[in-house]
């Protein structure tokens, strides 16, 4: 998701670069206590904080909690003047985590109300869709050539994708040996090009 959000800045240069990548690292913190697993073995375990407020809840309180921790220590004093303010950032911070899910029946408590909340919304859901298209392909049964039996939750069976396109290897000239003149009149197309 960092890679992701870190292109997409590239491509969409008013996006806040430093604001969305600390999204993407914190929106879903507050899962090390919803979704909680032992050192060894694969059950998860109940935690009753998990189960009673959920990642959302728990992530925008553990940030606002390190947040101001840091805010009151010596180091943060040089930071007083920066723009924009450090209390603006906490907040757009927050809404990143709050709104992460996109919709409010989805479990955001909020939606997304600004550019960054709404890219970090779809990385996300990018990257879980992903996840699930490869391990479907590596798990689904294939009930016919190149089409595969649906796995929940996706909305369909999957059909195999393209391979990629590798272009044919390029000829060699018939006066390989020579020497160009630098003229394009003395060159093919695809070497003039090149």
């Amino acid at each position: 998701m960092m890679r992701a959000a870190d292109a997409l800045c590239g491509v969409y240069p008013d996006l806040n670069r430093d604001l969305l990548l600390t999204g993407v690292l914190v929106h879903d913190c507050g899962k090390l206590w919803e979704n909680s697993y032992p050192k060894m073995g694969f059950q998860q375990s109940v935690d009753l904080h998990g189960e009673m407020l959920g990642h959302i809840p728990i992530g925008i309180e553990l940030t606002n909690k390190l947040w101001h921790e840091i805010a009151e220590s010596d180091e943060a004093q040089a930071w007083a003047d920066l723009q924009p303010a450090t209390d603006q950032v906490r907040l757009h911070l927050l809404h990143l985590i709050a709104s992460h899910h996109g919709q409010l029946d989805f479990g955001s408590p909020i939606v997304p109300r600004i550019p960054e909340a709404f890219a970090l919304h779809y990385i996300d859901n990018l990257d879980a869709k992903l996840e699930m298209v490869k391990d479907s392909y590596a798990n689904a049964a294939e009930i016919t050539d190149g089409i595969y039996e649906r796995t929940f939750p996706l909305p369909a069976g999957l059909i195999r994708p393209l391979p990629a396109f590798e272009p044919p290897p390029k000829p060699e000239p018939e006066n390989a040996g020579e020497q160009s003149t630098g003229h394009p009149e003395d060159e093919t197309e695809e070497e003039w090009l090149e």
